[in-house]
């Protein structure tokens, strides 16, 4: 139904990496691989780090609920683009553009949060090895991921909220794989974007908070690890940081470099693939790193 120049459209249709069919059956398939290599190794690690009683300290608890995180993560975008790709159809209806916009932007900031989380906690282990397990108390562990999931909530109803208080006027058609806020806040009318903007540059501000923070906790770290007379126990402490630092670094640095570049009214497939890097990588390699 057309009023003006608003156009109500129950749905959105996605613009994959391709129009050829057999590129389509490709991207679905290297998808699907993806998907399954990281269900198995999160599903992996959750049940071990669950089940396993010597694997009960903070790094592991904490490193289940990263497993958790990634398996949630990718779940919210590969599935649904996997069956469009073997479909042929791009479509998404109004509902479900909404859950993904949800649960994605929840889970990212969730990412982020408990990433921050887990170097707070080698800090305390390593520049504080006397006072850890009062520093890293169970009842305070579940505190700080009570708080991460808390906070990955609000973010995630913010961002719907703003994003879908837009009035949509222009084409649904999204240059994407999922329903990435930029993209959506492209189809809006007028100037009511501002307050997704304004949510945008707020969660900014807090990830910039805990990038901050991670930097300095590895900071002390590699400081602290540096003055460990042994070659085993400096080796040794580097092979529980090293994994977590290329982790938040690749996270990180593929997410900045998607929403800090322009974004274009005709997106490349490179533009797609720098978006594969920050949502369908991370959680495929981390039970592997």
């Amino acid at each position: 139904m057309i009023i003006g120049n608003i156009t109500t459209m129950s749905g959105f249709l996605f613009i994959g990496f391709s129009d050829i069919r057999e590129l389509q059956i490709l991207h679905a398939f290297l998808f699907l691989v993806m998907y399954l290599l990281s269900l198995a190794g999160n599903l992996i690690i959750f049940i071990i780090t669950t089940f396993d009683q010597r694997l009960q300290s903070p790094m592991y608890y904490f490193l289940k609920h990263l497993s958790l995180l990634d398996l949630s993560f990718i779940s919210v975008m590969v599935p649904q683009s996997v069956n469009n790709a073997l479909t042929d159809d791009g479509y998404i209806s109004h509902a479900q553009c909404i859950l993904q916009v949800f649960f994605f932007t929840s889970f990212a900031w969730a990412e982020m949060a408990i990433l921050t989380v887990m170097s707070y906690d080698r800090y305390a282990a390593i520049c504080f090895p006397l006072h850890y397990e009062v520093i890293m108390h169970p009842c305070k562990c579940k505190w700080a991921v009570t708080a991460v999931w808390l906070s990955a909530s609000i973010s995630g109803i913010l961002f719907t909220i703003a994003t879908f208080s837009v009035t949509f006027c222009r084409t649904t058609v999204i240059h994407q794989f999922f329903c990435d806020v930029p993209q959506l806040i492209k189809l809006s009318c007028s100037n009511d974007y501002l307050r997704v903007v304004g949510v945008a540059a707020f969660m900014s501000l807090m990830a910039f908070i805990c990038f901050t923070s991670i930097v300095l906790s590895y900071i002390h770290i590699f400081s602290t690890v540096l003055r460990i007379p042994s070659a085993g126990g400096r080796a040794k402490t580097f092979s529980t940081c090293l994994p977590h630092l290329f982790v938040v670094s690749f996270f990180v640095s593929t997410a900045i470099f998607e929403f800090l570049k322009p974004t274009s009214d005709s997106p490349t497939v490179f533009d797609l693939m720098i978006s594969v890097f920050y949502t369908v990588i991370p959680p495929t390699l981390n039970p592997i790193i």
